[in-house]
């Protein structure tokens, strides 16, 4: 397999041990994506067996309460294991301090531990699976959750440690960002992707430690009877709600920031043009870290929260679509009279673009109360989630990880197969979701393994869909390893960005660059600097 330069990161230095005890933010990146792709295997596998389940209304392959543990699992790993961390550790880890002219972390030793917290925090919630599984949803709302015989304490405690992973590595960026720039980069010159980790990274610090000090609590009540959130007990279960989505609808931001944040670079990089509205499109990142801590409460609308408090919410939740529609808007713009080119990572961005558009506008929906108390609990529900997470983050995880593959690599994939796959997500992605808007509006509740006869023809159509996405996702996988051992050797700058990454070899060097940095050019100059044609790779 071709690695790229002999004093490259990935051949210096060399042997396992090297790997294990590193301090490079360029390798701590790729063990981090290897993991979370690890686990966005299972979590989809565990998806293709419920829509094999439902695929007639009848049992088929699992029972009722197996149904339940699969969910739960797919959610929990999905959520706490894939796309939390995949994004901000995996590519942020990888390219932050290249795009910012560094060397390093602030706090490389840091970046470590938080790899093998993340390792150690997975192990303690797959556990969970030795144990029988969890059938509580990824919510693990009380009072079911502290008196489900199933392993609740276990992977509830997986999460609580993944949670520290999380903080690290946003305090770590935090420190990067402020104190590492090379010098010239001012705030409003360095590149979107790095505003976008900013902004997440505040989210990660501020709103992870909620979700751990509420996890824990719920486990001191299932040990030792504690009366927090169990009514039996005194408890109240609103209130775990409440500290629940205090942490985990800003954790939607967390994971969505930094998708948006590759859609930036991708746009502006393929449109070959400056990006339109710079300041409010790193302001909205700002703006929508800072609303997301207010709008909590619209997950609760039917809990029996007050009128105004719901009206409230409902209010902030529409605010929130603001900063997120001043992207959109900037993101066309500047494909407007662009020079559009559709390489795979760009088809990515488009795809983004489409499907988060469709997923934010049907969470608009869902903030008008009368709308979600008749969509509470419905397949709309999952198919939001699914088009804001999914159509939204995990196409930018994908268009990221097909831009950043030359640099991380020095190899470049099959472009023709790049872009057959990235066809074939994407239609696999709408008929498996799309037509769970449809199931929703018609009253299809969600986490039910079995249903009447109406749905059977879109439950199938949507099982259809998981199957051409996952054959999308089997020839992705084919292609990018192959391209490891037969792939032609990457140029430097082979998309012709203008980011500073670009400016190191194809691997980096264990040091990122051969020279101290200094800020030349702004991030999308692109009407005053002319990359050279030498640079490009021949197709």
């Amino acid at each position: 397999m071709y690695t790229g330069p002999e004093n490259s990161y990935l051949k210096q230095p060399r042997g396992l041990k090297s790997w294990l005890l590193t301090l490079d933010h360029k390798r701590i990146g790729v063990m981090y994506l290897t993991a979370i792709m690890f686990f966005f295997l299972v979590g989809g596998l565990l998806a293709v067996l419920m829509r094999v389940e439902l695929s007639s209304p009848a049992r088929d392959v699992v029972s009722a309460e197996l149904y339940n543990r699969l969910f739960t699992l797919h959610g929990a790993i999905m959520i706490f294991m894939f796309i939390i961390p995949s994004i901000p550790a995996a590519i942020g880890n990888f390219v932050l301090p290249l795009m910012i002219g560094a060397k390093d972390v602030a706090f490389p030793r840091l970046n470590l531990a938080s790899w093998y917290i993340y390792v150690v925090g997975s192990l303690i919630a797959v556990a969970s699976i030795l144990q029988g599984g969890v059938d509580t949803g990824w919510t693990f709302y009380t009072p079911y959750s502290t008196s489900t015989n199933s392993a609740v304490i276990t992977l509830t405690f997986g999460a609580f440690v993944l949670g520290f992973s999380s903080i690290f590595t946003g305090l770590n960026f935090i420190v990067t960002i402020h104190k590492m720039r090379a010098p010239g980069m001012t705030w409003f010159k360095m590149p979107l992707m790095v505003w976008g980790l900013y902004a997440t990274a505040i989210i990660q610090v501020l709103a992870t430690p909620v979700l751990g000090i509420t996890l824990v609590l719920l486990i001191f009540e299932r040990l030792f009877g504690i009366g927090i959130f169990d009514p039996a007990m005194g408890g109240d279960p609103v209130l775990y709600q409440h500290f629940f989505w205090f942490y985990s609808h800003p954790a939607v931001y967390i994971m969505i920031l930094p998708g948006m944040a590759i859609i930036s670079e991708l746009i502006a990089t393929f449109s070959h043009k400056r990006i339109f509205g710079y300041k409010a499109i790193a302001f909205s990142s700002l703006g929508i870290a800072l609303v997301s801590f207010l709008v909590w409460g619209h997950h609760m609308f039917t809990s029996g929260q007050s009128e105004l408090a719901a009206m409230i919410f409902s209010f902030l939740t529409f605010l929130v679509g603001i900063p997120s529609g001043i992207k959109i808007f900037n993101w066309v713009a500047t494909m407007y009279r662009g020079s559009i080119s559709l390489k795979t990572p760009m088809l990515y961005a488009i795809a983004f673009l489409l499907l988060f558009t469709i997923g934010g506008l049907t969470g608009i929906f869902l903030g008008t109360l009368a709308v979600d108390v008749h969509l509470h609990d419905t397949y709309f529900i999952v198919a939001h989630f699914h088009y804001v997470m999914m159509g939204g983050t995990v196409m930018a995880l994908l268009g990221g990880i097909h831009y950043w593959w030359p640099k991380m690599w020095g190899k470049m994939y099959n472009e023709t197969w790049g872009r057959i796959t990235a066809v074939l997500v994407f239609v696999g992605f709408n008929v498996a979701f799309f037509t769970q808007f449809i199931m929703g509006s018609q009253g299809m509740p969600r986490r039910y393994y079995s249903y009447p006869d109406q749905f059977a023809f879109l439950h199938e159509v949507s099982s259809v869909g998981a199957y051409i996405l996952g054959f999308g996702f089997l020839i992705m996988v084919i292609y990018l390893i192959h391209s490891l051992y037969r792939g032609k050797p990457a140029a430097r700058n082979p998309w012709g960005a203008l980011t500073m990454e670009w400016e190191a070899a194809s691997p980096p060097t264990t040091h990122n660059f051969d020279k101290d940095m200094k800020l030349e050019h702004g991030p999308y100059d692109f009407d005053r600097v002319e990359v050279e044609d030498e640079e490009m790779v021949k197709a």
